[in-house]
């Protein structure tokens, strides 16, 4: 048995732990290196390295049991759908009932990852120190670097403005006047807590979306009508079954002063909020199209109405960066990186992505089954397509990714819960039958060694 490649894993939020742990436990040398003091990542609420998206009443917005990784359940006392702090706990024991802390860097950032002639990457950390490795793993999240309105709107603005990456708590909103720009998750969440000790909060959005609750039938609804089979019904008959329930559960989002969607039911990043459309329906909060200028102390809109705003957050997403790579080797210019499955480089056979997703459900799972493919490969036990297929795959995935998607930013990566696992799956078995049938060999070669001393 050929020596097994060593692997240098960056970030150690819920993603990168997941491939800690599938390496670990397939005996693959590996080090990670995390920022931060703690695992967890974007779930630290005031995370030491200032990259967590998480403010103070934070709650999961899936199921806990649809959350949680496949062999280490999440305490049977959580809730439904858990606290921050709760999440940020399960991932400390996950790490430690697998006992792979060790191997975890902390208060150690990577800043650059070079690949030599050899393919051996060399890393350089913060600490000034280099290391040499065969392969790399990045899971350095895609919930950190804030993304502004782009192109700028028209004007200035003479009040306070923020994204919802620095958001807190509502504490600076008491007795203002607020707008809240976006239509997604953090969108709606700051906007129904602005609402409750604001003078008047309005949220501003280009488009309509449907806002699915967290419960219906009494259920939490990500868990309703869904099994290991899930994922092999096809897309358009799992919609018609979602616009009916939620056609029953809900309505019409234009009954509680909503824009009609221009898009169906799942063909956007789903936005879910159990209290959104009760402000709404109250009076609570008042729902303003998109933005046509800023006048000092006033917004104007598209539909010619405006108001007087003290403060704005721009709920507008995050840039997909990775300030490691020099950016003629990796980088995603308008958010899109194309990947075989959003793992496998389709150029470098030695660098895997780790969490680069968004799913229509938890992304927690979906790392988790990522890690142990990659531990596969690296083992020996999988074999990717040939070149040729591979990059059809590539191309075909997105085309279908792009037709049911709405055109945006938001949804350059994105992928079904359900269906991406059955996906995978098959391919896992697809690549055990290649890797039979040329001969057994390790993919990436132990070149570097994780143990080289430093520069």
């Amino acid at each position: 048995m050929a020596a097994l490649p060593s692997v240098c894993i960056i970030g150690a939020g819920s993603s990168g732990i997941a491939a800690a742990k599938a390496l670990h436990e397939r005996g693959i040398p590996f080090d990670c290196f995390e920022k931060s003091d703690r695992v967890g990542g974007n779930w630290v609420f005031g995370n030491k390295n200032g990259m967590s998206a998480a403010y103070r009443s934070l709650h999961i917005n899936t199921s806990r049991e649809r959350m949680e990784f496949s062999d280490f359940p999440m305490p049977a006392w959580y809730p439904d759908f858990p606290h921050h702090s709760h999440i940020a706990s399960y991932f400390d024991l996950y790490v430690d009932h697998f006992g792979f802390r060790d191997r975890i860097a902390f208060e150690t950032g990577v800043e650059r990852a070079e690949r030599g002639a050899d393919g051996a990457w060399t890393v350089t950390l913060d600490t000034g120190e280099q290391r040499r490795y065969d392969a790399l793993v990045v899971a350095n999240g895609h919930h950190w670097d804030p993304r502004w309105p782009e192109p700028a709107y028209p004007g200035s603005f003479d009040g306070a403005q923020t994204h919802a990456h620095h958001y807190v708590d509502n504490k600076p909103f008491e007795g203002r006047r607020v707008l809240v720009v976006g239509i997604g998750n953090s969108a709606m969440d700051i906007a129904v807590e602005s609402s409750f000790v604001s003078e008047r909060t309005f949220l501003s959005a280009r488009r309509g979306a449907y806002v699915l609750p967290k419960y219906i039938f009494g259920r939490p609804l990500d868990q309703i009508g869904v099994n290991r089979l899930t994922g092999a019904v096809p897309w358009a008959i799992r919609q018609r079954f979602l616009a009916a329930m939620y056609k029953v559960g809900v309505g019409n989002v234009e009954d509680y002063g909503l824009p009609k969607p221009d898009h169906g039911l799942g063909e956007a990043h789903p936005t879910i909020s159990a209290d959104f459309l009760n402000r709404l329906a109250h009076g609570e909060m008042a729902y303003k199209p998109g933005i046509a200028s800023l006048a000092g102390e006033r917004v104007l809109f598209e539909d010619g109405s405006e108001e007087e705003i003290d403060a704005i957050v721009w709920c507008t997403g995050y840039r997909v960066t990775f300030p490691f790579f020099d950016e003629g080797l990796i980088s995603a210019p308008g958010n899109d990186l194309p990947l075989f499955r959003r793992v496998f480089h389709p150029a470098i056979d030695d660098v895997f992505f780790v969490g680069l997703l968004q799913p229509l459900g938890a992304i927690m799972p979906l790392s988790e089954a990522q890690g142990q493919w990659i531990a596969a490969y690296l083992r020996g036990e999988y074999a990717l397509p040939d070149p040729a297929a591979l990059a059809a795959d590539v191309e075909a995935e997105r085309r279908k990714m792009f037709k049911r998607y709405v055109a945006s930013k938001r949804h350059t990566m994105q992928v079904d819960f359900d269906t991406y696992l059955h996906d995978l799956r098959r391919e896992r078995k697809a690549g055990a039958r290649r890797m039979r049938e040329r001969g057994f060999a390790l993919p990436v070669p132990a070149r570097a060694g994780a143990e080289a001393p430093a520069s």
